[in-house]
């Protein structure tokens, strides 16, 4: 029988873990909080599928793709939306009671960027909640292995594969397959609508097995956290339903980025925010949802509806200041189509994985579907990879030395600030070098990191890497000293390769 560690345990895990049991599989989920605690029990905006007859998988790719900025996979555009809707179908069988019209149709969202409403939601804004549960619920009347409040210290590689993981504690889980399904590393930003888990440690311990990674300078930032009391995302679903953005003044400055405005790909968005923000001296923009009315929040709009109540303000009567927060990893461990690694015995799967499909920037909702199709083909693939194929080999790309610098001593919030200034929403050569001296230097101090640290600086290390080699702007990348300049599709980053467990340790980040 087929031994399976899944480390994490949102949507893209627990779909992963789900599969491979029904194969046939011995499956032990890890994670380092309880298996609620995850990015997906966050996912407010719902989940996009082609339910409708009037919808068309060629309109979801067509968006996927225009989103992504032309730099999406079209093969894995094509399984993701070909196999949403059977994803969403074994969702509905596994428990999730998306919303509902009084004829007892799906109730479809519009959102932006996409060409019709086909965004499905559960309990009105709780929709990863709704998934969250009902999948942690399969997982325990499987009868799955369940280890919570255990932290994955690295994975453990013997002649060139991934034979199992190594806990904080010092033990180890043989495996004869891994799936990483820890999400991304929104930690590295002062600003960010992760939560505190987000750090980027299934990344980081498949880099320095030596599995490639890509993409990492695609980092999403979504328009409208709100700007009072702890971060906390207001979705895009507000702005589907007719909230607008405003500034100072009360005039509606989005379109001046994009003649969709407020429904223009986040990207834009996000920095149609950041500049009307400059305008105004940083002060956050605003956006007005008081045209929906008290009833018609509370009732869509439960979750953030409660926030913003619990924050003092009245989002019915007056405008609620939102600003930009990184959001979404669009890169990170390189897979096939079932998620397959360049690490033999290793996958990854979810906001860990880089399919391809998001290209340069996430179209809304799909990050829910993503880990819903790509879970379960990984799971369905460590069943039958006997011979434990790999993903193909990337060409690693030539990363410009820096020189040291005068840094500050390293601190997880010294890090977040200097990702956010240097390498966040807009970016520029002079400062992304000047994060890339400070990584540098912060890699080769002495003093003991916790393994989220760790994980942390290694990510930031090669995301600043992949943000110097693309000179051009894309999609979520954006240059200021070269807006208009696009550049092809990145040369994925290998890993360092090593042997038996790769202690994390600050002398490995050095590497």
């Amino acid at each position: 029988m087929t031994t399976v560690v899944v480390v994490g345990s949102g949507i893209a895990g627990l779909t992963a873990a789900l599969h491979a049991h029904e194969n046939g599989c011995r499956v032990t989920v890890v994670t380092k909080g309880a298996l609620p605690d995850t990015n997906t029990r966050w996912a407010q905006g719902g989940i996009a599928a082609v339910t409708h007859p009037a919808d068309t998988l060629a309109s979801h790719a067509a968006d996927t793709v225009t989103a992504g900025a032309g730099l999406s996979d079209p093969a894995a555009v094509d399984v993701l939306v070909g196999e949403g809707p059977a994803r969403i179908a074994e969702l509905v069988g596994r428990g999730v009671a998306f919303d509902r019209t009084a004829d007892g149709d799906f109730s479809r969202g519009l959102e932006a960027a996409h060409a019709m409403p086909r965004v499905l939601h559960a309990g009105g804004d709780a929709t990863g909640a709704e998934i969250q549960a009902a999948l942690g619920a399969a997982v325990r009347a499987a009868g799955l292995t369940v280890r919570e409040h255990e932290q994955l210290r690295d994975l453990v590689v013997r002649d060139g594969r991934v034979t199992g993981i190594e806990l904080d504690g010092g033990e180890r889980l043989d495996a004869d397959a891994v799936i990483l399904a820890t999400g991304g590393a929104g930690q590295l930003y002062a600003h960010t609508t992760n939560p505190l888990g987000a750090t980027g440690d299934g990344i980081a311990a498949a880099i320095r097995a030596g599995a490639a990674v890509a993409d990492l300078e695609f980092v999403q930032f979504h328009p409208t956290a709100l700007a009072v009391g702890a971060p906390f995302l207001v979705s895009e679903a507000v702005r589907g339903e007719g909230a607008v953005l405003i500034d100072d003044t009360g005039r509606r400055f989005a379109f001046d980025a994009h003649p969709d405005g407020e429904l223009a790909p986040r990207d834009v968005v996000a920095r149609a925010n950041a500049r009307a923000m400059a305008a105004q001296g940083g002060r956050p923009v605003r956006l007005d949802a008081t045209a929906l009315g008290a009833e018609r929040l509370a009732q869509r709009f439960p979750t953030i509806d409660a926030a913003v109540r619990e924050r003092g303000l009245d989002w019915a009567r007056d405008p609620i200041p939102v600003t930009p927060a990184a959001h979404y990893l669009m890169g990170g461990v390189v897979t096939d189509l079932d998620g397959r690694t360049t690490v033999p015995g290793l996958y990854a799967v979810g906001e860990t994985a880089r399919t391809g499909v998001h290209g340069a920037n996430r179209l809304a909702s799909n990050s829910l579907l993503e880990g819903a199709v790509f879970g379960a083909r990984a799971g369905d693939a460590v069943a039958r990879d006997g011979h434990w194929p790999v993903a193909p080999g990337t060409a690693q790309a030539v990363i410009e030395p820096v020189t040291a610098t005068d840094a500050p001593p390293f601190s997880r919030a010294a890090l977040q600030q200097l990702m956010w200034e240097e390498a966040g929403l807009i970016r520029e050569a002079d400062g992304l070098a000047r994060a890339a001296a400070v990584l540098a230097s912060w890699s080769a101090g002495p003093s003991p990191r916790s393994i989220e640290d760790a994980s942390l600086l290694l990510v930031a290390s090669h995301l600043v890497s992949a943000a110097r080699a693309r000179t051009g702007s894309v999609g979520a990348h954006f240059r200021s000293d070269a807006p208009d300049a696009e550049t092809p599709a990145s040369t994925p980053l290998a890993g360092t390769a090593h042997t038996d467990v790769i202690p994390a340790s600050p002398e490995v980040l050095a590497c």
